[in-house]
């Protein structure tokens, strides 16, 4: 990781100006933020280390290009360079702060000069209906820990929520009559999210096997728990989840490395293949653009692909 810029060049001062508007105006995650933040304090290093003044007026096309040779060129620290969707990623910071640069009445080279880099199709990974019955079935129930193992995993595969979302829900807050309870998700858009009949009866017999007063509805169960640890420290984490989903598709021996995220796009593709159309699968999924759960149409039309290969002109006359 490239070391922090010095914080009195011009371009520094506005990249702070600009991670702040993600924050407060844009309400993005702390995730995005860290990534820009990288992202764009990557390019302010470089142009130091190139003896570039770091002015607004410095960026320009020439640099700018000389910026993306040097992107291809370095080390993704596992033997490699960079992938073109990394690379990608940081073009993409780099638009945006210009964006932002123009809307307050900053001098700067327009955004739409930069073209981003071609980058192969985007692969979704998910289940099969096969494999996601086995690993949903993989928890043992003899425990209070197998219980929430399985709740989770029902879950996820019933909202297609994020991880990230999943670990921030509070027992109070889920409404069983309904079925339903509202969450606020990534770019701090809220949206209401429905559980199967399945799912709501396994996290209910989840929270039965339960004899603790803690809000948080995922805890963790490891090691003695006192009873005055307070309820932040009790919460199940993101890593937590996704270290226990790795052990159960090993123990099933599922060809797939699976992961929260997988489940979210085995969420979404089963709802497109039993018909659901697109814009309501983006409502679920809590996509800001509609661009974004398309990846999921190349599955689909996959599978149609199929359909009308097994079934075309086989009737006969």
């Amino acid at each position: 990781m490239p070391a922090t810029p010095q914080k009195s060049s011009e371009i520094s001062k506005k990249v702070d100006g600009f991670l702040e508007y993600l924050e407060i105006e844009k309400g993005s995650s702390p995730l995005t933020i860290r990534n820009y933040r990288h992202y764009l304090n990557r390019f302010v290093e470089w142009l130091r280390r190139q003896g570039i003044r770091q002015n607004l007026s410095d960026i320009n096309p020439e640099v700018v290009r000389q910026f993306r040779v040097y992107l291809s060129r370095l080390s993704d620290g596992k033997g490699g360079t960079l992938s073109r969707r990394t690379q990608g990623y940081h073009v993409i910071a780099l638009r945006s702060f210009l964006r932002w640069l123009i809307r307050n009445d900053y001098k700067v080279m327009s955004p739409d000069k930069i073209d981003l880099p071609k980058v192969t199709e985007r692969q979704v990974k998910f289940l099969t209906g096969e494999q996601v019955d086995r690993l949903l079935n993989a928890p043992s129930q003899s425990s209070v820990q197998g219980k929430r193992n399985k709740a989770i995993l029902e879950v996820l595969f019933s909202t297609g929520l994020r991880v990230s979302e999943l670990v921030k829900l509070g027992r109070d807050k889920i409404d069983f009559s309904r079925r339903e309870f509202g969450i606020v998700g990534k770019g701090g858009r809220a949206r209401v999210v429905f559980l199967s009949a399945r799912a709501a009866e396994w996290v209910k017999k989840y929270l039965n096997s339960r004899t603790d007063n803690y809000t948080p509805l995922f805890i963790r169960h490891k090691g003695k728990i006192d009873p005055s640890t307070l309820d932040e420290k009790m919460r199940l984490t993101p890593r937590s989840v996704q270290r226990m989903i790795k052990k159960y598709a090993r123990k099933i021996k599922l060809p797939v490395d699976v992961t929260p995220h997988i489940l979210r796009h085995s969420f979404a593709t089963d709802l497109l293949i039993a018909g659901a159309d697109l814009r309501s699968v983006q409502e679920m999924l809590g996509h800001k653009n509609i661009s974004t759960t398309q990846i999921y149409t190349h599955v689909t039309h996959k599978h149609l692909k199929d359909v009308h290969s097994a079934f075309h002109g086989k009737g006969g006359k």
